[in-house]
């Protein structure tokens, strides 16, 4: 097991252990289509999630990783599109667990990718909010032909967000 501490602009001092290999051992309902890695990639939160705590995570993650160099631009998201409320939306809602994951579910599943397990039944609620988050593809799959990226793109974008990877349907 190894250890983690943070030091970005949002955590000081945080420490997590790893306890599971490196994407491997999911809870069993949880199957992201998407690795962290391949949606850096693929363009996810404008290009301004994550650029200052890339030390917590693996280099490779960021040598394709496609981030904004200051404000968000939507042009970096896969779809083009902005598909996001702000932080502030999400924290008004009770959406974030300040302690573990202050940027939200992105950066639970990239810490969670990584093998850490969080005991007090934090794992269970973001699996079950990204279960919830399903819908959003039934609903493309319903209203579009496959393949047309045209319909839906900002919903198309927010599954990406939640490692559903809408180019497949």
């Amino acid at each position: 097991m190894k250890t983690m501490v943070v030091h970005d602009k949002m955590q000081h001092g945080y420490r997590y252990t790893l306890s599971a290999p490196v994407g491997k051992q999911f809870h069993p309902a949880f199957k992201p289509q998407l690795t962290p890695q391949k949606m850096l990639q693929l363009g996810v939160f404008e290009g301004v999630y994550m650029r200052d705590c890339q030390k917590e995570f693996p280099k490779e993650w960021f040598t394709k990783a496609r981030l904004a160099e200051g404000q968000p631009q939507k042009e970096l998201n896969y779809f083009g599109v902005r598909a996001s409320q702000p932080l502030s939306v999400w924290q008004k809602k009770g959406w974030i667990n300040k302690e573990h994951d202050p940027r939200g579910w992105f950066q639970w599943y990239c810490r969670y990718y990584m093998g850490r397990r969080l005991g007090d039944g934090e794992d269970e609620r973001q699996i079950k909010r990204w279960k919830a988050f399903a819908r959003h593809a039934s609903q493309v799959k319903k209203h579009c032909k496959q393949g047309d990226f045209s319909c839906r793109p900002r919903q198309r974008q927010a599954l990406l967000h939640w490692a559903y990877d809408s180019r497949k349907f």
